[in-house]
């Protein structure tokens, strides 16, 4: 930092993509403050260090994080977010007067390092530095892991639903909407979703490093061709050139200078580059900056967020398959720890439900580490037990396992919370609260144009009325054999998802909670699918949305509070269950565990 004469270093989570899951070479957050969390920002000076994330992470955080470290609470009353640590003028390391705040250019987005300088200058401080050698990459030095070179395979139009020249074409009617010279697309989910291609750079993200350009005459993808398999070239066509990864920097280049070079007619606005909001302010800074950059909305994104009918069918049937092998994986768990007294840890728990699902049709691996908690470590609302460094499952205490898998047909992701003894009554309060909120929202229906924003109370409201809260989202997009966190759309109090109405063909998790720090920790995740339903009237002329269900695992019957449910509720309920045996039974055909253990589970209540 003194070499590059920097007074305050800021660590952002996410590599040159923003994506939120990263490559081991671009754990750097990670490397520098030990903390493994998927969101949260380091700051440095020279002299004290400071870790922003929220609440999913508190705990984790507070654990990982060693005394070199102060945790920073986001969303805390009185807490301040890393940006005000940096501007208000509390301590000597903040950046009034002559300090120097610098970030690498390449993993910070445009808008939000507009906005930090902003912020910095309007105290006093220098103009944020754009500092071109990421100063973690120095210290990491030969240890840092060498990049993925992993193999991009099409994905077949049998799972995709829509050729890729389609997309494209499609692609360019909104460019030509918003007179766009030109969209440099950056997130990784995107370039693969738009040309039919999946890879693993990322683990458990079925994408690759690239970027692409898409004018209204040209498409390109920037990505190393040796990763490519025979059959990529022949998929993409004639009408898709294939460059270096690299080359993405030449070519933005060249396509700014050949921009501002071109003569505007006095009657048209002139033409801009379109880049996501969540493209880096070093690609920003390449294609000429705001003079020649318009920051939008992706309308990929948005593409991508609506699934087609082959893939709404997709989720469907992998979530049937996924919602059995999480059956089998329970009546096996509960039969190890119960009746045969075997002592597991929660890793081991982890591995065979793995092993389960690897079995399934069109199975590829899993879509996030397997969240295999028991007791005290169900309350960690991100935990990730490691071999050698997590506890033995305890059949008397509250076992979450939050968990889901990548299948070429969709993504799933599912969280059940069982209990194979005799839970306490708060637990059993606690969780029925938790599964009221699940049908609330399960059940909702609502005019279009409603955000994830406005249905996000549906879930907590049980919970509210009892005086408890959860400190995370309710629902998240999730990508189609993709990404399992997925924009734009979401459901909770982020100002985001009040942007981006829901339409029909998202697919979104319904997942509340409950968590007691050094207890035990709640959470029902379903995934759904946003779709029209018929109303008795349509006010303002509207399509009314509701939700319907593709999870198909049971609810823990020990856990339910019948006398908490209405009449509605318990019927919800049986419906749902009478559903996911008919759909799931056939796989258990030769398995007389599983059966039983169903048949128990999805009894009428």
């Amino acid at each position: 930092m003194k070499e590059h004469n920097i007074d305050i270093y800021v660590v952002p989570s996410e590599d040159s993509h923003q994506s939120e899951y990263v490559a081991a070479c671009d754990g750097r957050r990670e490397h520098i403050s030990g903390f493994s969390g998927s969101a949260g920002t380091a700051i440095v000076t020279l002299d004290k260090a400071a870790l922003s994330t929220d609440g999913r992470y508190f705990n984790q955080a507070s654990k990982q994080l060693d005394d070199n470290w102060h945790l920073l609470k986001q969303g805390i009353e009185d807490v301040p977010t890393w940006q005000e640590c940096l501007i208000k003028p509390r301590t000597a390391e903040q950046a009034e007067g002559s300090k120097t705040v610098g970030v690498d250019p390449t993993v910070i987005t445009a808008s939000d390092a507009r906005k930090l300088e902003e912020k910095i200058k309007k105290k006093g401080g220098r103009a944020l530095s754009a500092v071109a050698q990421n100063l973690v990459d120095i210290v990491w030095g030969d240890t840092r892991p060498k990049p993925p070179h992993e193999q991009i395979k099409p994905l077949p139009i049998e799972f995709s639903g829509k050729e890729s020249s389609k997309k494209i074409e499609d692609l360019r009617k909104e460019l030509e909407k918003k007179n766009g010279a030109g969209l440099i697309i950056s997130m990784l989910d995107e370039v693969a979703w738009l040309f039919n291609l999946r890879g693993s750079d990322i683990p458990y993200n079925p994408v690759f490093f690239s970027y692409a350009a898409v004018t209204p005459t040209t498409a390109t993808i920037y990505v190393d061709s040796s990763k490519l398999t025979k059959d990529v070239e022949p998929h993409l066509g004639n009408a898709v050139q294939i460059k270096p990864y690299e080359a993405i920097w030449e070519d933005t280049k060249a396509m700014a200078e050949s921009l501002a070079s071109e003569t505007t007619k006095a009657d048209k606005p002139k033409q801009k580059f379109m880049i996501s909001t969540k493209a880096s302010w070093a690609l920003s800074l390449n294609l000429g900056g705001e003079k020649q950059v318009e920051e939008i909305r992706s309308p990929v994104a948005d593409a991508k967020a609506i699934k087609n009918a082959t893939e709404i069918e997709g989720m469907a049937a992998c979530h049937i398959r996924d919602g059995a092998a999480l059956s089998e994986y329970f009546a096996w768990l509960e039969e190890e720890l119960t009746v045969k007294g075997t002592k597991l840890d929660e890793v081991q728990g982890a591995d065979k439900l793995e092993s389960i699902r690897s079995k399934h049709k069109h199975f590829v691996g899993l879509s996030f580490d397997t969240i295999s908690s028991t007791g005290a470590n169900a309350a960690v609302i991100h935990y990730k037990p490691e071999p050698g460094n997590c506890s033995t499952i305890d059949p008397k205490a509250i076992y979450l396992c939050d968990s889901g898998a990548q299948y070429l047909d969709g993504t799933t992701d599912t969280t059940r919370t069982m209990h194979f003894g005799e839970p306490t009554e708060m637990e059993r309060n606690a969780y029925t609260l938790v599964l009221k909120g699940v049908i609330a929202l399960d059940t909702a229906v609502f005019p279009k144009g409603t955000s994830g924003f406005a249905l996000d109370t549906l879930a907590r409201q049980f919970l509210w009325k009892e005086g408890l809260d959860y400190r995370h989202g309710t629902g998240h997009g999730v990508g189609s054999y993709l990404n399992v966190h997925e924009g734009p759309i979401g459901i909770g109090t982020r100002v985001q998802y009040s942007e981006v109405p829901l339409s029909a063909g998202n697919v979104l998790s319904d997942e509340p909670g409950y968590y007691e720090d050094g207890k035990f920790g709640i959470r029902i995740e379903n995934m759904i699918t946003c779709c029209e339903v018929e109303t008795k009237h349509r006010f303002g002329d509207k399509p009314y949305l509701g939700f319907q269900h593709v999870t198909m695992v049971p609810m823990c019957q020990k856990l339910i509070v019948k006398e908490l449910l209405t009449e509605e509720e318990r019927e919800w309920i049986n419906k749902y269950h009478e559903e996911l045996v008919e759909k799931t039974s056939g796989f258990f055909e030769k398995d007389e565990r599983t059966r039983k253990w169903l048949e128990r589970e999805t009894r009428r209540i």
